[in-house]
C-alpha cells in the first residue's frame, strides 16, 4: 500500500523543476560510469596499469629494450602466460622451430618430424624438452616473453622478489633464450642466465629435461661418458595413428644439476644443448637395429656441438635467421578493419617459417638440386598468379592458439603457393616460402620477361612495403605509400647483390619511357595509373626493349589517374536520392509556412499585439 502511494506521487515529483535538474546530472554520471567500466573490461585486468611491486618494477626495467624492437618490427610481444606461468597451450603460445623440431616453449613440449618424411614437425612427443626453474622462498614473481623475429628465438624474463623491500634491487632476474638451430636441424638450445643483485643467496630447483622422474616409463635414459664429457641419452618411441609402424626417437641432452644456488652479487650462466634424432616409420621387428644407429648419430653430433663455443652456435643460428628476414612485409598505415596488422603479419611469417625445413642449408644436398632451387628462388617464373592474399583472413589469422593450428596454417600456405604457380619456391623450403608469401601479399607475379605488380587499385588506401624481392641476384623493395592528400603512389628501390645490372620500370600502360632503377637511397617513385581494361600497375624488367614494346601490345581503351578511377567507381549517391531529399525539405517548409499563416492570418487568428484597455475610475 505504501509503495502504491509512492508510485502514484512519482509523476508529480518529476514535474518539479528541481527534480529535473537533479535527474540530468545523475543520468550523465551513470552513462560515464558505464562507459569507463566497458573500457576497463576490454583492456582486461591489470592491462595498461602502472606496475606495482618490486617484481613488476624489475620486469619493466629488464624488458625495456623489447619495446623498441617491437616498434621496429623485429620482435613480437607474447602474452603473459608465455613467460612461464601457463604450462599449457592457449593464449600463452610461444614457439621456436626449424622445420624438423618445434618447441612449444610455454608448455615445454617437443614436436618432431619423422626422418625422410619431408613434412613439418607434426608428431607430438611426451619428452619434457626444457629445464624448469622453480624459485625457493620467493615472495612474488612477474614474467614476460617475446619472439625475436630476426634472431629466431623465444626470450623470457622472470623477476623473483626475494626480500621485503619494494625496490628492483630486491629481485633476482632469470633470463631464458630458446632456439631451434636453423642450420643444424637436430639441435636446440636453452640458455639460462640468473642475476642476483641482492644480499641473499638465491636458490632454484631445476627439473632437468631428461630426469628419470619426468620421463617415467615412456623413455629409457642413461648417462653417457665419452671423451671426458658426459650427457644424458634418452630413447623412446612415437606411435602413429592407424598404423602398426612406430617412429623411434633418441635425445642427447646436457646434464644439469637439480638445485641451482646463486651467491649474492653474482651471476649464473648455463646453456643446455639437446640433439634429437628420429627414424622413419618402421616395423617393430627393426627396433634394436634402428635404435643403435640413432644413438650413434646423436652421440656423434652431441660431441661435435659440445666442442664448439656456445656463442658460436647462437651466432651461426642468428645469422641464418637474419638472412631469411632480409625479405618481409611491413605495414605502415592501415585504414580499414579487414587488412592484417603489422603484428599479425610478423606473427604469421615467424610461425610458418618456424615449421618449414631449409633444404638449401643441408650440406648433403646435391649440386644439381641446389642450383635448381637457387634458380627458382632468384626468378620464380609465373609465381604468384591470381589475386593478392593481403585480405585472406585464413592465411593471415589474427590469433593462433595451438601448435596444430600453426601446422595446419603452414600446410595451407604450401598448398596455396603450389596451386598459384610457386611449386619451385615451395620445394626450396623456408627460403622459397618466405619469397612466395611476400609475392602473394601484394599480388606480384613473375612472367617470362618481367615482374609485374597487379594489386587491386581499389584497395590501395593502405600503406605497406614489400622488401627483399629476389630478381635474379638482386633485391627489390616495393612500397605503396600515400601523399599528403591521401593519394597512393609507388616507391621502388634496388639493392644490388652482385655486379650492377640494368633494371627498368614503368607504370601501368608503359606509355611513358621506362626509368632505369639505381641503388640510390631515395629510390624511384611512380604514379598509380589505372587502365581500362585493368592491367598491372607496375612492370620491372632487365629488357628495356621489352618494356618499350609492351605499350603496343596492351590495347587499352583509357588510362586514368587513381583518383579519377575511384571517382568513377564510387560516383556518390544517385540524383533521385538527392531530388527526394530536396523535395521533402521543401514540402516540410511549405507545411510549416501554412501552419504559421493559419495561426496568425487565417479565420479566427489571434491578434499579434494585445491592446491595453483603461477602465475609468468612475466605474469603480
Amino acid at each position: 500500500m505504501w509503495l502504491q502511494q509512492r508510485l502514484k506521487g512519482l509523476p508529480g515529483l518529476l514535474s518539479s523543476s528541481w527534480a529535473r535538474r537533479l535527474l540530468l546530472p545523475l543520468a550523465l554520471l551513470l552513462v560515464a560510469y558505464w562507459y569507463l567500466g566497458a573500457v576497463r573490461a576490454r583492456r582486461g585486468p591489470g592491462r595498461g596499469a602502472e606496475p606495482r611491486g618490486a617484481a613488476a618494477l624489475c620486469l619493466q626495467a629488464a624488458t625495456g629494450a623489447w619495446r623498441a624492437q617491437a616498434e621496429r618490427g623485429d620482435a613480437l610481444p607474447l602474452p603473459e602466460e608465455a613467460g612461464g606461468g601457463g604450462g599449457g597451450p592457449g593464449p600463452g603460445l610461444a614457439l621456436a622451430g626449424n622445420g624438423f623440431l618445434l618447441l612449444d616453449v610455454a608448455a615445454g613440449r617437443l614436436w618432431v618430424s619423422a626422418a625422410g618424411s619431408g613434412g613439418g614437425p607434426a608428431l607430438a612427443t611426451e619428452y619434457p624438452a626444457l629445464v624448469r626453474l622453480r624459485a625457493l622462498g620467493g615472495r612474488g614473481e612477474a614474467r614476460a616473453a617475446v619472439a625475436a623475429l630476426r634472431d629466431g628465438a623465444v626470450r623470457r624474463v622472470r623477476c623473483v622478489q626475494t626480500g621485503p623491500g619494494a625496490g628492483a634491487g630486491d629481485c633476482v632476474t632469470v633470463r631464458e633464450e630458446v632456439v631451434a638451430h636453423r642450420s643444424r636441424p637436430h639441435l636446440y638450445l636453452q640458455r639460462i642466465r640468473i642475476a642476483n643483485p641482492t644480499e641473499r643467496v638465491a636458490a632454484f630447483e631445476a627439473s632437468a629435461s631428461a630426469s628419470a622422474t619426468s620421463l617415467g616409463g615412456r623413455f629409457a635414459t642413461s648417462l653417457e661418458k665419452v671423451e671426458e664429457r658426459q650427457f644424458l641419452l634418452s630413447s623412446g618411441r612415437l606411435l602413429l595413428a592407424g598404423s602398426p609402424k612406430v617412429v623411434l626417437m633418441v635425445v642427447a641432452a646436457k646434464k644439469l644439476v637439480s638445485r641451482v644456488q646463486v651467491a649474492p652479487k653474482s651471476h649464473f650462466d648455463e646453456t643446455v644443448l639437446s640433439v634429437v634424432y628420429t627414424s622413419e616409420p618402421i616395423e617393430v621387428s627393426r627396433l634394436e637395429e634402428t635404435f643403435s644407429k640413432l644413438r650413434e648419430s646423436a652421440k656423434k653430433e652431441m660431441l661435435e656441438v659440445m666442442q664448439m663455443g656456445v656463442e658460436d652456435l647462437f651466432q651461426e643460428h642468428q645469422q641464418t635467421w637474419s638472412d631469411l628476414f632480409i625479405s618481409g612485409v611491413e605495414m605502415r598505415k592501415i585504414t580499414d578493419s579487414h587488412t592484417p596488422s603489422s603484428e599479425t603479419v610478423n606473427m604469421t611469417l615467424y610461425y610458418v617459417l618456424s615449421s618449414m625445413p631449409a633444404p638449401l642449408l643441408d650440406p648433403l644436398i646435391s649440386g644439381e638440386d641446389r642450383e635448381k632451387m637457387e634458380a627458382s628462388l632468384n626468378y620464380a617464373d609465373h609465381c604468384f598468379s591470381g589475386h593478392a592474399t593481403m585480405h585472406a583472413e585464413n592465411l593471415w589469422p589474427a590469433k593462433l592458439t595451438s601448435v596444430a593450428q600453426i601446422l595446419q596454417l603452414s600446410d595451407l600456405w604450401k598448398l596455396t603457393l603450389q596451386k598459384r604457380g610457386c611449386k619451385g619456391l615451395v620445394a626450396a623450403g623456408v627460403h622459397g616460402l618466405m619469397q612466395g608469401m611476400v609475392l602473394s601479399f601484394g599480388g606480384l607475379q613473375f612472367t617470362e620477361n618481367h615482374l609485374q605488380f597487379q594489386a587491386d587499385p581499389d584497395v590501395l588506401h593502405n600503406s605497406y612495403s614489400l622488401r627483399g624481392i629476389h630478381y635474379n641476384k638482386d633485391l627489390i623493395n616495393l612500397a605503396v605509400l600515400l601523399d599528403a592528400e591521401g593519394k597512393p603512389f609507388l616507391h621502388v628501390s634496388v639493392k644490388f647483390q652482385d655486379k650492377p645490372v640494368r633494371l627498368y620500370a614503368c607504370e601501368a600502360g608503359c606509355m611513358n619511357e621506362p626509368v632505369e632503377l639505381t641503388s640510390e637511397a631515395r629510390g624511384h617513385t611512380f604514379p598509380v595509373m589505372v587502365t581500362q581494361p585493368i592491367t598491372p600497375l607496375l612492370y620491372i624488367s632487365t629488357d628495356l626493349v621489352h618494356l618499350q614494346d609492351l605499350r603496343h601490345t596492351l590495347h587499352l581503351k583509357a588510362i586514368l589517374a587513381h583518383e579519377e578511377h575511384m571517382a568513377k567507381q564510387y560516383p556518390g549517391l544517385p540524383f533521385l536520392f538527392w531530388f527526394s531529399v530536396a523535395s521533402l525539405i521543401t514540402l516540410f517548409h511549405l507545411f510549416l509556412f501554412k501552419l504559421i499563416y493559419n495561426e496568425y492570418c487565417g479565420p479566427g487568428a489571434k491578434p499579434l499585439f494585445r491592446s491595453k484597455v483603461t477602465v475609468p475610475d468612475t466605474i469603480l
